[in-house]
């Protein structure tokens, strides 16, 4: 082939000025470029796969992923982590081309603090690499098996609990035939748990470290309902099975780990001098609570300040009503008075207020055993305040309809029984009503999403009074007894006017 001569310049040609060279990408051929500080605490290849977690998301690989590592680093035992996407490959093919390494970058208020984590050892797709799923779930060698799957992965029926087997999605999976056609974590982990009894069933722990109150509990009920509800002929073998050898923790995870932008690209970039297509960002802060309940060996966490405890209901209780319940009231009252990140309401004068004010409001209904609800403010407001995590509103304010009645209806019930005033839970509950009017083009008020939202929405068409609407969006989210509540009906819809208005009384 001859090649093409370029074309000679004209006299009104402008040349082109030289463009620096991108960072090479992120990979094992790529650690040596990297400062020795900002390398994985560990060498990924002296890892083993002992650790399968489904659901490859950026909550996982900036909490997790690097308590195993570190766990791993100081006690020399090689927990190596197989991540697996339930649905998106993109994110499998990016950890791969990376030999699944990426970088953590801390928002510290003095600055970003960047580094890789080299604990994630395999990156799998659930339906398309179903094989090596089923042999890494049948080893011996794994001895436990982590979750972060959301409230909504679960596909528990609301009020009960139970399964959902009638939801299209966990339909399908019980008719599947093979196990590269389960579209859900909770089908292919009772498939896995089925083919680990057959090939020997070896001990194995279940830990969900989904942010849910008895994430443990509720776990083992949805994928023993799977187990109940299949037509597999040795499905009570496996359910005898499981009551002997797999046990279900609950735990408490807790770092706030927002969605990662472009400037934090640039940031990890440039601290690493390499190109990373997948970073992470989390606050400085992070803790994890877990039942000491491990039907197996399993990595050492405790040795990077995980606590084990024998009951870690107060610090669940503590960690969903104190930190999630004061996020979620931020949320809907920050995007009702303008703000865009929890920082910015935080800056307003109303925002350490309403923090203080939550924390007191709802500590008297946690029980004995856990952190104290006022040092615990203390902390809140702290971690809120730090102007670098940028955490989203936006983000936080979603999915409302199924977080609101983790975080803030067993609170409320408790108080009401006392009965105690809650002024501001009453405010905090106007403010979620008003995010679920539609905008005028019909889309989310302040671009929340919310797999109820067409309901909650219908609840404000052809309503008579504010007091209406209150008791019908109350109903939707199936806290029908609150909505029995007269009083406290009449003090949501009371402040509804003001939050509207932008106007945040407390």
């Amino acid at each position: 082939m001859t090649p093409t001569s370029p074309m000679p310049p004209t006299s009104t040609s402008i040349p082109t000025p030289p463009t620096p060279m991108d960072p090479p990408p992120l990979g094992r051929a790529t650690l040596g470029r990297i400062a020795p500080g900002l390398r994985p605490a560990v060498d990924p290849r002296e890892l083993r796969p002992r650790v399968v977690h489904f659901g490859l998301g950026a909550f996982h690989r900036a909490h997790q992923a690097v308590y195993t590592e570190r766990a791993s680093a100081l006690s020399g035992e090689p927990w190596g982590i197989v991540a697996v996407a339930p649905r998106s490959l993109s994110v499998v093919t990016a950890m791969r081309a990376q030999d699944c390494l990426y970088s953590l970058t801390e928002r510290r208020p003095e600055g970003p603090a960047t580094r890789v984590i080299g604990s994630v050892t395999e990156a799998l797709g659930m339906r398309q690499d179903a094989a090596r799923i089923d042999a890494l779930l049948a080893s011996p060698e794994v001895t436990v098996l982590t979750s972060t799957i959301t409230e909504k992965g679960h596909h528990r029926r609301p009020g009960s609990g139970e399964l959902d087997t009638l939801a299209p999605e966990i339909a399908a999976d019980l008719a599947a035939r093979e196990t590269g056609g389960l579209t859900t974590v909770v089908g292919r982990i009772a498939a896995g748990l089925a083919l680990r009894m057959r090939s020997g069933g070896a001990p194995v722990t279940l830990l969900s470290c989904d942010n849910m109150a008895d994430n443990g509990s509720a776990l083992a009920t949805v994928v023993r309902g799977f187990v109940e509800a299949s037509s597999w002929p040795d499905r009570w073998a496996v359910l005898d099975w499981m009551t002997a050898s797999v046990t279900f923790p609950s735990t408490v995870v807790d770092r706030i780990v927002p969605a990662t932008t472009d400037p934090d690209r640039h940031t990890a970039d440039a601290a690493l001098g390499v190109r990373d297509s997948v970073p992470v960002v989390g606050e400085p802060y992070r803790q994890w609570v877990l039942d000491d309940s491990f039907a197996g060996p399993r990595p050492p966490w405790e040795l990077d300040g995980a606590l084990f405890v024998p009951d870690v209901v107060p610090y669940q209780l503590t960690k969903l009503r104190l930190l999630n319940g004061a996020h979620s009231a931020l949320a809907y009252l920050g995007a009702a008075a303008g703000c865009g990140t929890v920082a910015d309401a935080l800056a307003t004068d109303w925002g350490e207020r309403l923090v203080r004010a939550f924390c007191a409001e709802v500590g008297p209904t946690l029980p004995a055993g856990g952190p104290d609800p006022m040092a615990y403010a203390d902390d809140l407001v702290e971690r809120f305040r730090n102007p670098a995590v940028r955490h989203l509103l936006q983000q936080i304010g979603s999915d409302g309809s199924l977080k609101i009645p983790e975080r803030w209806f067993g609170a409320l019930r408790t108080l009401r029984a006392s009965p105690s005033p809650t002024p501001v839970l009453e405010l905090a509950l106007a403010a979620w009503a008003n995010a679920t009017r539609a905008a005028e083009d019909g889309g989310p008020l302040f671009g929340t999403t919310d797999p109820a939202a067409a309901d909650l929405a219908n609840c404000w068409q052809g309503s008579p009074s504010p007091h209406d609407t209150v008791r019908r969006l109350l109903h939707v989210v199936g806290a029908v007894d609150l909505a029995e509540d007269d009083d406290l009906v009449s003090g949501i819809a009371a402040r509804i006017p003001a939050t509207r208005a932008g106007h945040i009384d407390l």
